[in-house]
């Protein structure tokens, strides 16, 4: 197998992760941003992240996988430090940037884990590139045309795991009431969504208030919420080919959002094994990272 990742022709170290470099590359006139490092021998392993984070999102999870795995963690288009098109937020054309991507560090075969709006590119990416992924592992999220249920809980109990929904589904709402304010919302969206609020700090929300104050950067975020209906549209298409064929480890978290991943999934999917983190809420890679790092390195082996 052949692969450049090693040898870009620019690159910035990580600040806080040895062996890890920032670059870039532009696929289709959309400039992306990826951290990558960890074992030049390893497995390539390929990391998605969701809303409102970045490729940030697994940090402490790369620190604990990088003697194993040789790691791409990208930000996808209109998340972190890539490009914010004004299209091209279904989650198939954000599969297509990301497959681009690999291609261009001509890695050809890999491991896929990714969380949140991540986990909605990472099926179709599955479903279409099978070629390509060895092994899937998806955390914390119902799939748009998938496991999504087309009407979320509304109960007081259930709803503030789900509200965000039909607000990010609103045009230009969102960005008049969070402009301005993003470390509010950040700050509730992450802490509130956690096991324990205490497992982002000050600098983590810092970091990624700077990410959504970038121009463009709202509405990118917003836009694959936006995008839910065409994505849902797109999946279902694929359904029609048959179930994934892709071993797929489904993974909960004991306060998530999704109560058993799994058993959904197995619908749609040949092979799941599915698996829950205990004390966690949503962000599992941030809240369970030692737990999380142990369950797919068990899985992809």
């Amino acid at each position: 197998m052949t692969d450049n990742i090693m040898n870009c022709t620019w690159s910035q170290p990580v600040s806080g992760l040895p062996g890890f470099s920032h670059h870039f590359v532009t696929v289709d006139g959309v400039r992306l941003h990826y951290v990558s490092g960890g074992n030049p021998q390893g497995e390539p392993l390929l990391l998605l992240a969701g809303f409102p984070q970045s490729w940030y999102a697994w940090h402490k999870v790369m620190a604990q996988l990088s003697d194993r795995y040789r790691i791409i963690a990208p930000d996808l288009p209109g998340q972190g430090d890539s490009d914010k098109p004004q299209s091209g937020y279904d989650t198939q054309s954000l599969a297509e940037k990301i497959h681009g991507l690999m291609q261009q560090l001509a890695v050809e075969h890999y491991y896929l884990a990714a969380h949140d709006v991540g986990a909605w590119v990472a099926w179709p990416y599955a479903m279409r590139y099978s070629q390509q992924v060895t092994r899937l592992a998806l955390l914390d999220a119902g799939i748009p045309g998938i496991t999504l249920p087309d009407f979320l809980p509304a109960t007081p109990d259930k709803a503030w795991k789900t509200w965000h929904f039909a607000f990010h589904l609103l045009p230009d709402l969102p960005e008049a009431l969070i402009t301005g304010r993003e470390d509010i919302y950040l700050t509730w969206f992450l802490r509130r969504k956690t096991a324990s609020p205490m497992v982002f700090s000050d600098n983590d929300i810092a970091e990624y208030a700077r990410l959504l104050r970038q121009n463009g950067a709202l509405r990118a975020g917003l836009a694959p919420y936006r995008e839910i209906t065409a994505s849902a549209r797109q999946n279902q298409t694929l359904r029609e080919q048959g179930k994934l064929k892709v071993p797929l480890l489904a993974i909960s978290a004991d306060q998530g959002s999704i109560p058993d991943m799994a058993a959904p999934l197995r619908e749609f999917a040949d092979d799941v094994t599915g698996m829950t983190i205990a004390n966690s809420g949503h962000f599992i890679p941030d809240e369970q990272p030692y737990a999380l790092s142990e369950a797919l390195a068990l899985f992809f082996r």
